[in-house]
């Protein structure tokens, strides 16, 4: 290795990746690093999709190369590719399927159903394949969400296709029910409706597939978290004290059964008046933030409580996909950075490197 080459290799160890919180090195997202005289080219291959922040990463790295003299030409070139990382023991890999992420509360009614599908849209925003899976059988939301009302097909009679809106892949029991049907199932019925979607759908070369969860900690959802081949887990929650208190719950129930917890998102941190603007946390404030000091992680992101959340998704197209561009889908995109650099950051999946035993009887 030239000089060059290792003042290069010592100015990307002190860039952290915004998402990752490590350094390029470190993370394994150098590639190949290409000297030519005095010009410059390297590789990046990130481990997240970050097709719109691929610009600022570039000259976050080109400034930084800047400060070594006697270099005059400096190319980055920002791919990305995303890889399957570990699951729980015991439990198989879906075909088709990279990651898993589950989208979980301990109670309902603080926007986790909404949380699951603009954290969706907002991955595919930025370049991964996505799917979502509603397994919240009891009250299946998302079809309404983005827009969907037709059946999903079978092409063997065996395998369904899930649907797409909005450049995602999804299946949900809403699909295949009357959408006036309750769901009076007993738990079992409803573990295996959810391992029958699960398993069933046929879905294509996914890089996260989003479980919107049912919401609360009991029987039905700790053995979901133990049958479902999870990489980690997102708790939604509000900051207000009753909603923490069952968040607190959810995030132990993943932790019990060895998912990683890649983070929590507030929602409803504040209230923006439509009228004036003014600012107000009507649901009390900073207590996502402590929460996640008392079990040491990550706050992904703080969403307010806007009537354009809500208007999106009553029409079919959430936030992400309706105004890409605006505030609230920037935090939203935020957030699935995050979450997806958490994701990078777990071990990776080492299943296929071990031939299959099978034992015959000779």
């Amino acid at each position: 290795m030239t000089i060059l080459e290792q003042q290069v290799q010592s100015a990307l160890k002190e860039i952290i990746d915004p998402n990752t919180g490590k350094d390029y090195v470190t993370s394994g997202e150098v590639g190949e690093t290409r000297i030519n005289s005095n010009d410059v080219s390297i590789d990046i291959i990130l481990s997240y999709p970050a097709k719109h922040l691929a610009k600022s990463i570039r000259n976050q790295i080109i400034e930084k190369l800047r400060t070594i003299s006697n270099i005059r030409k400096i190319e980055v070139n920002i791919t990305c590719k995303i890889i399957s990382r570990a699951i729980q023991h015991g439990v198989q890999r879906l075909p088709g399927v990279k990651n898993i992420i589950a989208i979980a509360s301990g109670k309902g009614g603080v926007g986790k159903s909404a949380t699951a599908v603009n954290i969706a849209l907002a991955l595919a925003y930025e370049g991964a394949s996505v799917g979502v899976l509603d397994a919240d059988i009891y009250g299946p939301s998302q079809p309404q969400m983005l827009g969907v009302n037709s059946r999903p097909e079978s092409k063997d009679g065996k395998h369904m296709e899930p649907l797409e809106a909005h450049g995602l892949q999804l299946m949900s029991i809403g699909l295949l029910i009357d959408v006036e049907t309750p769901m009076v199932w007993r738990g079992p019925m409803v573990t295996q409706a959810l391992q029958q979607l699960l398993n069933d759908t046929r879905w294509k070369d996914i890089d996260y597939l989003i479980v919107d969860m049912p919401p609360g900690t009991g029987d039905i959802q700790l053995t979901l978290a133990q049958k479902v081949p999870v990489t980690g887990a997102v708790i939604v929650t509000t900051p207000q004290d009753i909603a923490l208190l069952d968040a607190r719950k959810g995030l132990k129930m993943f932790e019990k059964v060895g998912i990683p917890i890649l983070g929590v998102v507030e929602n409803m941190s504040f209230h923006i008046c439509s009228k004036c603007g003014f600012n107000e946390p009507i649901f009390g404030e900073g207590g996502g933030g402590k929460m996640c000091k008392d079990y040491a992680v990550e706050l992904l992101g703080s969403l307010p409580l806007d009537i354009r959340i809500r208007e999106h998704t009553d029409s079919g197209a959430p936030t992400v996909a309706e105004e890409p561009e605006g505030d609230i889908a920037q935090i939203y995109c935020s957030i699935a950075r995050l979450t997806a650099g958490k994701v990078a950051n777990l071990s990776k999946d080492h299943t296929s490197l071990f031939p299959d035993i099978v034992v015959q009887n000779t």
